[in-house]
């Protein structure tokens, strides 16, 4: 098997869960994975770090989308089918569907990815001090709708 097939064998799931992350949407993540692979693999011999630049290559396409559409599609809730949420974390990744598509980018990197701001500011083309404020933002919108949950129950 080519080193290129066996790449996409092995990390495509991953990869999909990645861009389901990111976009909260299986038709946007698998558009993501798609694309971003089309890209490495005519780079394949070039590149260094396949994986980061796949993923490098999702966010990039993911935040062009915003450029593009200006309106977030929200999904009402995480798909049943396949692996995905593999913690039982399903009311936490609807509620990340809640949060506005930067915000939500910057938790995945974050806190998904284990990225430093320094890496989620250069990923996502802006300042380590917006991608501070946009997690304390993020985290104190996903704080109050568990506090407002509560309360109701």
């Amino acid at each position: 098997m080519e080193p290129f097939e066996e790449f996409v064998r092995v990390r495509g799931e991953a990869l999909f869960r990645y861009g389901f992350a990111l976009t909260g949407n299986a038709q946007d993540a698998a558009d993501l994975v798609q694309e971003a692979l089309a890209r490495l693999g005519g780079r394949w011999r070039r590149v260094d770090n396949h994986e980061a630049y796949v993923r490098t290559v999702m966010v990039r396409q993911h935040i062009n989308a915003w450029h593009r559409r200006r309106r977030e599609r929200l999904v009402p809730e995480v798909p049943e089918q396949g692996r995905f949420d593999t913690y039982g974390d399903a009311d936490l990744w609807a509620e990340l569907q809640a949060l506005p598509r930067k915000q939500r980018a910057v938790l995945v990197l974050r806190y998904y990815e284990d990225r430093s701001d320094e890496e989620i500011a250069e990923m996502l083309g802006i300042s380590r001090g917006t991608v501070r404020s946009q997690a304390s933002r993020a985290l104190d919108k996903l704080r109050i709708g568990r506090v407002t949950q509560e309360a109701w129950r």
